[in-house]
């Protein structure tokens, strides 16, 4: 009895995980609200709804898209504090430095 219940949630646990993995990935997908941007635009071009319809749809879409992709990489730089640890530069000594003061040195 006790094999089958760790079987039962076992089983549970790993159907679960795959839907909370789904819904994670639909939630952070930006595909599905461009494509519903591209719907709207056809929309107007046809004429079924208005320039203020279709801003307001814009207006909501571009910046659920936008809320996505800064969850997805995190807050834009000069928005917080950036720190620059270091700079690695690597010249094999075929580079031509030329005649000019500083050429060659790491940029």
């Amino acid at each position: 009895m006790l094999i089958l219940d760790t079987l039962i949630l076992g089983g549970l646990r790993f159907v679960l995980g795959k839907i909370a993995a789904a819904v994670d990935s639909e939630l952070n997908d930006d595909s599905a609200l461009r494509e519903e941007l591209l719907a709207a635009q056809m929309r107007l071009e046809l004429g079924e709804i208005t320039d203020e319809e279709f801003a307001a749809i814009e207006r909501d879409l571009l910046q659920r898209i936008s809320e996505i992709r800064r969850a997805r990489t995190g807050p834009a730089p000069g928005r917080g504090r950036v720190k620059v640890t270091g700079v690695e530069a690597t010249f094999t000594g075929d580079e031509h430095v030329g005649d000019q003061p500083g050429a060659g040195r790491g940029r």
